[in-house]
């Protein structure tokens, strides 16, 4: 297994003394348990901590950088804002690790879930083609965080966002209030085939006979804000619920498309169709669709392509700056957009 040094930041973070460290991220792993047709979760939270034990890196593995962060933390006292957090297709809770360490430094409390079927650590087909109970995850850790503050510490339970990339950047536009039409759907891959996005349909359970439960209402009134990054499958949610979305919405795109997945048709539709005053649209000329999860390792294109042929493009950028810089401006417009929508205090 290749191993990289730990970069110069990392190996900062990680010297940090006991006094040094009170603003640390806390970081644990837990379950939620299936039952009464919930399916089983895998969940990962980062809060702030005021421990004073060693940090380590968390989220890592032999091609991906994690974050440093303290193991079963105690959680700060005071109530905090809760994000949470959806991957995209065949993703996991590891790729939006950068971004949770900065919320939590900022003073919030994130979650993530792996969603069955559509993560890393699970492709069951049963799971993957029950699109619609990707927000239902989301719900459910919202559940499990606002009932019980030993996990995490005390949250604010009128200041939650959602922000997702990619399938996940769909998940939760779902949850803030945007209605899916497989219909609509599907009649658009008719009228502009895209095998990037049409192609997921079938293993996605977007369907006729799936309708009753894909164009419910699968929103969450407790969550207060959405960002949406680089989502796809946005076409068929209908405009009219998109305009009746009543809550502040950060959309990101990636201006240089990977093929087949252009911004401007999928996020460029979502904003387009959203109220004009609660919704920011911002196209990151130089981003391509997988900037926005964790950076790479050295030789993790090569080491990726050896397992799966065509999969490194998940550590390609597209323009002069690397990752890391995409990363502090995207970070930033989050953050931004946060403090006005579900400020910390």
């Amino acid at each position: 297994m290749l191993r990289s040094a730990p970069t110069t930041a990392l190996l900062a973070v990680l010297s940090l003394s006991a006094a040094q460290a009170a603003d640390a991220v806390g970081f644990r792993e837990a379950t939620l348990p299936g039952g009464s047709g919930d399916r089983p979760l895998h969940i990962s939270v980062w809060y702030p901590t005021d421990d004073a034990a060693p940090v380590a890196e968390v989220g890592a593995n032999r091609v991906f950088h994690g974050i440093p962060a303290i193991t079963n933390a105690k959680p700060a006292g005071e109530a905090r804002p809760l994000v949470v957090l959806s991957h995209g297709y065949g993703g996991s809770w590891r790729n939006l690790n950068w971004l949770a360490a900065d919320l939590v430094h900022r003073g919030y409390v994130v979650a993530a879930p792996d969603h069955p079927g559509t993560t890393t650590f699970d492709r069951s087909p049963a799971e993957a083609a029950r699109l619609w109970e990707r927000p239902h995850d989301l719900s459910r850790v919202i559940d499990a965080l606002t009932a019980d503050p030993a996990t995490a510490g005390a949250i604010a339970p009128h200041r939650i966002a959602a922000i997702g990339h990619s399938l996940g950047g769909w998940t939760v536009a779902a949850l803030g209030g945007a209605r899916f039409s497989p219909s609509r759907f599907l009649d658009d891959c008719k009228a502009q085939p895209n095998p990037r996005t049409c192609g997921l349909a079938p293993e996605l359970g977007i369907a006729p006979e799936n309708a009753g439960s894909l164009d419910a209402d699968m929103s969450d009134p407790r969550v207060g804000a959405v960002v949406s990054l680089d989502l796809g499958l946005a076409r068929g949610f209908t405009p009219d619920s998109l305009a009746a979305v009543h809550i502040p919405v950060l959309v990101i795109g990636a201006g240089i498309d990977i093929g087949d997945l252009p911004a401007k048709l999928e996020s460029g539709y979502l904003a387009e169709n959203l109220p004009k005053a609660s919704t920011t649209y911002i196209e990151i000329p130089d981003a391509m669709h997988f900037s926005f999860m964790q950076l790479c390792k050295p030789g993790a294109a090569e080491l990726i392509e050896e397992d799966t042929p065509g999969d490194g493009i998940v550590c390609k950028d597209g323009g002069a700056r690397g990752r890391e810089a995409i990363h502090e401006q995207v970070a930033g417009l989050i953050l931004d957009f946060l403090a006005k929508a579900i400020p910390v205090k």
